[in-house]
């Protein structure tokens, strides 16, 4: 596309960018169906088959771990492959795997198809944020992050309402149905997307006017931490998150294990809970989309990380010395809510920074080695909380991870003022300056 063309585009409405709409519309029915699924594991799991907190960590840890093991691979492949093909062969592909929970029979069978599926999430994950990067102007990525993350939310409040429906009216697998035809429905929603995206940076030639030289696939590999390493906001950013995400998966992780030793507690309330949580982060999205997250991302990450905290800990004092009825529904219910609010604060601007400040060639890369440092803690988060609450219950794991949480977020608070000044000052040094990343940024400054 021309840059008349993409002018028009950039001064026009997000809501007029029809393949940005395409990409948003594929999101919402995966997500839905996600949420059926996810719901309805944790049913046939946690409470059909009465799964140990070992059994239930185990689940995250195969849902993890591929996002752990091949983050980077996934983003280079992102950067180098169409991504807009590499969607729509991931989302074809777990259509077969999700159908297969319908047949699982054993823990084992599930955490082979969830380890598949996981394989095909990893590849999509990345080359949707390239994608996002290459069909939004940059002055609409904050709004674009945000309607992004609200449909998340969204999906989160729907689908687990309608899975409890689902399950109760149907069963669990038609759960499993639903979602594995979301998948398809998603993949042809992609088609009407374009292979290229209009805000795609070529790729240049050296002042030889020879081919680029190529990078070595070591190098290739490394370039996504070379630019985070380049941008000292990110690079707080990201550390925080990746202590953030390791305490709460202590306790997250065994959520299913929290409701259970509530004596009489109604089974729906898990579900609603989950759908609390994202209507918190869906107003906490429609706040920061109009503030304009991306000028004081370190704020919102350090308030985000404060309140999930203190609410981690309020909602498991409450457990603890609330009998199960109205007020502890209540006391749960808006917990979640507020975590959700936390949540939301926590790593919304941090996902409109980094798609603001990251290198349209790198975003795979990028995206990728933070997706594989975030799926870390979530592999040892779970590892430790199992063992936790196998030794002391889930309610210590709960404080523990609430209090730990509220800390980090008052360092982040604390430290901000002189991370966001020395991020201004090597900003300045490289305004105007040729950086040298790997050959597609040679002759480009960086953002």
């Amino acid at each position: 596309m021309n840059k008349k063309q993409s002018h028009e585009v950039s001064a026009g409405k997000l809501t007029a960018n029809r393949p940005f709409i395409l990409l948003m519309a594929a999101q919402l029915v995966s997500n839905v169906g996600d949420w059926l699924y996810l719901l309805a594991l944790l049913t046939m799991v946690g409470l059909k088959w009465n799964a140990t907190p070992w059994e239930i960590t185990a689940l995250t840890l195969c849902m993890a771990v591929p996002m752990l093991l091949g983050g980077p691979f996934a983003g280079y492949l992102s950067d180098r492959v169409n991504r807009k093909t590499l969607m729509i062969v991931s989302d074809l592909v777990r259509v077969g795997i999700v159908a297969g929970l319908v047949f699982a029979g054993s823990l084992w069978q599930v955490y082979m198809l969830l380890l598949a599926k996981g394989v095909m999430d990893v590849l999509f994950s990345p080359a949707k944020s390239g994608k996002l990067k290459e069909l939004v102007p940059p002055e609409q990525m904050d709004s674009a992050v945000a309607l992004s993350s609200s449909i998340e939310q969204i999906t989160k409040i729907v689908g687990p309402a309608l899975g409890g429906l689902l399950v109760a009216g149907f069963g669990i697998s038609a759960c499993y149905v639903i979602n594995s035809a979301t998948y398809l429905l998603s993949a042809v929603i992609l088609l009407g997307i374009p292979r290229i995206g209009m805000f795609k940076e070529e790729r240049v030639e050296n002042s030889a006017g020879k081919l680029p030289v190529k990078e070595s696939f070591r190098e290739e590999m490394a370039a996504g931490l070379r630019v985070i390493a380049g941008m000292p906001a990110v690079l707080s950013g990201i550390v925080m998150l990746v202590s953030v995400l390791l305490v709460m998966q202590i306790a997250d992780s065994q959520l299913v294990t929290l409701f259970r030793i509530i004596p009489g507690i109604n089974g729906d309330l898990l579900g609603w809970c989950v759908g609390a949580s994202g209507l918190g982060t869906l107003l906490s999205a429609l706040v920061v989309g109009r503030m304009g997250s991306g000028k004081r991302p370190l704020v919102f990450m350090g308030i985000g990380a404060v309140i999930m905290g203190a609410v981690f800990t309020g909602a498991a004092l409450a457990t603890a010395y609330f009998e199960a009825g109205l007020w502890l529904n209540i006391a749960l219910f808006g917990s979640f809510l507020l975590a959700g609010v936390g949540a939301g604060l926590a790593f919304i601007p941090f996902q409109s920074m980094l798609q603001q400040r990251t290198p349209e060639a790198y975003t795979g890369r990028v995206f990728g080695t933070i997706a594989s440092l975030t799926s870390a803690a979530v592999v040892l988060g779970p590892v430790a909380g199992g063992a936790l609450v196998t030794a002391s219950g889930p309610i210590p794991a709960f404080i523990l991870s609430g209090m730990l949480t509220l800390l980090i977020g008052v360092i982040l608070l604390f430290l901000r003022g002189g991370i966001e000044r020395k991020d201004e000052a090597v900003a300045k040094l490289q305004k105007g300056a040729i950086i040298l990343y790997p050959s597609e940024l040679v002759g480009q400054t960086t953002p």
